[in-house]
Order: C-alpha cells, then structure tokens, then sequence
C-alpha cells in the first residue's frame, strides 16, 4: 500500500523538474550559454567544410597579420590561424566531454557504493579522496602526465584521476542522505536489493547535481587540457590545439594574434559551458531560487 504515494511523489517531482528545466531553458544565460556551445559543437562538426585551409597547410606567407586573405593571420610556418583554431575544436572539445564522462563515472560510482554500504568501505573511498585533494589538481595532473608520457591520451588520463575525486564526494553526500529517506526504507523493507534501491530509488536525487557539477566540469577540463598543452605534456606539435597554439605564440609576442584567437577560443566555450551549468544549478536546486521569485 506504501508504494502508491511512493509512486506520486516521484511522479510529482519529475513534473516539477521538467517544468523547472523548461523555465530554465527561456533564462538568458541558458540562451548565452547553449548558442556558444551549440555554435562551437557545430564548429568542431563541420571543421572541413568551414575551414579555409587544412589545420597543417603551410604557405609562405610567415606571421602574416589578420587580413582578408587570412582573417586570423598566419603563424611562423605559414599556417592559416583560423583554420588551426578551427580544428582545435574537435581536439578540445570531445577531449574535455569524454574527461568529464570519465570522471563522473568512476567517481559516481565510488561515492555510491561508499554513501551506500558505508562501514571500512567508505573509510577507503574517502581516505583516497583525502589524499588526491590534498595535492594540487594541476601540480598532480603533471607529475601523472610526466610518468606516463607527454601526450594527448595520457593527458586526459592524468586529468582523470585527479577529477573523480570531486563526484566521489558530491555523490556519497547525496546518496547518503537519500538513502535515509522512508521510502528508500520501505523499498528494501520490501525486499527490494541493494542495487536496485541505489538505482532506482536513490539515482533520481543524485543525477541533478551531478549534470550540474559536469557541465561547469567541461569547460574547466577545456581550460586543465590546454594547460597541460601549455606546458608541453599534453597536445605535440604539429597537432592543432589551443593550449599547444598558445605555448607556440610565446616564441613572437610582437604577432599578437597568434595567442589572442586560440585564447579567446578558450575563454567563449569555458563561459559557454559555465553559463549552461550555472542555469542548470539554478533550475534543479530550489534553494538557489529563493531570491528569483520563481516557484518550482
């Protein structure tokens, strides 16, 4: 009998979320935020088709300025710069999504098993967490990038195991106060078995934070992946990266555009992806409403 209200409850929350994710969507910096990362998606898509010249194509037009031949100038062997932040794109961006799939998944995991069952498993988990978050994220990132070799691959890798951390906490925390929730209780009262109570029962109060916490996550993996390009151990040359483009411009400050286009590259799709996750908190966590005047 117990499973009935159970039943309209859920049903009544996820009405209340989609009506809340609908609202969010009409906000101007959901707007702001989706059209740039929209645009850049498209961007990284159709790469050979707008993309003046191929990313490696080199011309002895050396460190030319931004004209009407090539809109972002030319770098020192010739390359057409809005061609290479082009491509970029389809370097940073899939990199970054698949960091954050990544990290998400191990870490979401871990918190789960470690909120759920609790007791020496969750001692382990949050020691490990602990011990990751007591370093530097970048500092820890290029000692892993350095032992295992410099390279894009090994780059996301690095990136990983210094990111779980943060679902692993996120996510025991949620977990932990949901499964003390009545019907959670009733559920294994019922007979319902571990898995299917953290599944079922638990998962639909755990996704919203973790969206929001992975969507603000991608533009910082956008911003560390650079970085670490930045410094060597992530994208090599000749590959065309933002973070590698970056490095490349130290070498002639007086060709100002051959950092200022691959920065700005950054800094739109990091705001992009942090005005997606900023509306995203606002529309799934109502306390962060109170001063809006919107009722969920």
């Amino acid at each position: 009998m117990s499973a009935v209200p159970v039943e309209a409850d859920q049903d009544v929350t996820l009405r209340r979320r989609r009506s809340g994710l609908a609202a969010g969507y009409r906000r101007p910096l959901a707007l702001i935020g989706g059209a740039v990362v929209l645009a850049w998606i498209l961007i990284a898509v159709l790469a050979p088709v707008l993309a003046p010249q191929g990313p490696l194509s080199v011309s002895p037009d050396l460190l030319q300025p931004p004209s009407a031949q090539h809109l972002f100038g030319t770098d020192d062997l010739g390359r057409d710069v809005l061609s290479r932040v082009i491509y970029g794109a389809r370097v940073s961006l899939p990199l970054a999504v698949l960091l954050v799939a990544l990290s998400m998944t191990v870490g979401a995991t871990i918190g789960a098993v470690a909120g759920y069952f609790g007791s020496w498993v969750d001692t382990v988990a949050m020691r490990t967490v602990d011990l990751v978050f007591a370093f530097p994220a970048i500092i820890l990132a290029m000692v892993v990038a350095a032992v295992l070799g410099p390279n894009l691959h090994n780059a996301v890798l690095a990136l990983v195991v210094v990111s779980w951390p943060s679902y692993a906490r996120v996510v025991r925390g949620l977990v932990m106060s949901a499964a003390r929730a009545e019907y959670v209780k009733t559920s294994r009262l019922l007979g319902a078995p571990a898995w299917k109570a953290l599944v079922r029962d638990i998962r639909p109060n755990v996704v919203g934070p973790v969206v929001v916490l992975a969507t603000l996550d991608i533009g910082h993996a956008v911003l560390l992946l650079a970085g670490l390009s930045f410094l060597g151990l992530g994208a090599q040359l000749p590959t065309a990266e933002w973070g590698s483009m970056i490095a490349g411009s130290t070498q002639h400050f007086e060709s100002w555009w051959l950092g200022t286009f691959p920065g700005i590259a950054i800094f739109s799709l990091v705001l992009g992806f942090n005005f997606l996750g900023d509306s995203l908190r606002d529309v799934l966590d109502r306390r962060s409403l109170w001063g809006s005047g919107e009722r969920l």
